[in-house]
């Protein structure tokens, strides 16, 4: 008789002890009945490219990628078209026997903004604060989604600069105090940095200037209500928040491991919420 062994997937990072990715995926094995598992493997970057290389021979259909690794493994697999744009990628897996490669935070940031914010693409203009990895997953969504113009500000303007040059004329760089000029045009507002996180400064950034239709996303998810999307709410405005495209971004690796697409549902957002809220 034959013994399969079932499908497992795994978190590489350095470190990587605090994710959340293993509450989401288990929830949704257990949900689904889908007999797998979803384990954390601590790899330093020197270990790197043994690991990926054996990914298949440890027992392992697949992977997400956290930091600092997620740019060294678009080398070490052959990545689709939105892991080549943003630079980066999360998610890994095997098709025909091929390590593939692809970025999640793009369909995590979009599909949230879906969910949570109905209508938010008739925004023709969005204002996207900093330039980091997670600014370039959230750009290439926009520009996917048909944002005609996306005004990029970061404190030091030569990284926008150069993730405008990247991204083509689309894309306008402004100076950290040009963001008040731009506000009032802007009907998506979206934080990439980590201002607002616990430990971090505050975002300092005059909701008020937006109008009244507009749109306002972060991706820092502690604390879940963070100053920035308090204002918006205050002021009435739609919001996104950071946890829902944590959520969102985990879809796409389950149904390329396991099979089974799976929900975003209030159940695991309130599983999650409780976790990232323990003392």
């Amino acid at each position: 008789m034959t013994v399969t062994k079932a499908p497992a997937a795994c978190l590489i990072g350095w470190p990587a002890a605090h994710s959340r990715s293993p509450l989401i995926h288990h929830y949704w094995l257990r949900t689904l009945g889908i007999e797998g598992g979803y384990v954390i493997e601590a790899v330093p970057p020197d270990d790197l490219r043994d690991f990926v290389l054996r990914l298949s021979l440890r027992g392992f259909v697949g992977a997400n990628v956290t930091i600092p690794h997620k740019e060294a493994v678009l080398a070490l697999s052959t990545p689709d078209a939105r892991a080549q744009a943003v630079g980066a990628a999360n998610t890994l897996w095997f098709e025909g026997g091929e390590l593939r490669s692809t970025n999640t935070d793009v369909e995590g940031f979009i599909n949230n903004l879906d969910a949570s914010a109905p209508g938010w693409d008739r925004a023709e203009e969005a204002l996207v604060l900093g330039a980091g990895g997670s600014s370039r997953a959230v750009v290439f969504g926009l520009l996917e989604r048909g944002v005609s113009r996306v005004h990029l500000a970061n404190r030091a303007i030569a990284r926008a600069e150069a993730l405008a040059r990247q991204f083509g004329p689309n894309v306008q760089p402004v100076t950290w105090d040009g963001i008040n000029d731009v506000l009032p045009r802007a009907k998506l507002l979206v934080n990439t940095t980590s201002l607002g996180m616990h430990g971090q400064p505050p975002l300092d950034v005059d909701v008020a200037r937006l109008a009244q239709a507009s749109v306002v996303a972060d991706l820092v998810y502690v604390p879940l209500v963070t100053p920035l999307l308090a204002a918006a709410t205050g002021r009435g405005l739609q919001t996104a928040d950071g946890l829902g495209m944590l959520l969102h971004q985990a879809v796409r690796g389950f149904e390329l491991w396991f099979g089974q697409r799976p929900e975003v549902t209030a159940e695991l957002r309130a599983l999650v919420e409780a976790d990232l809220t323990k003392t």
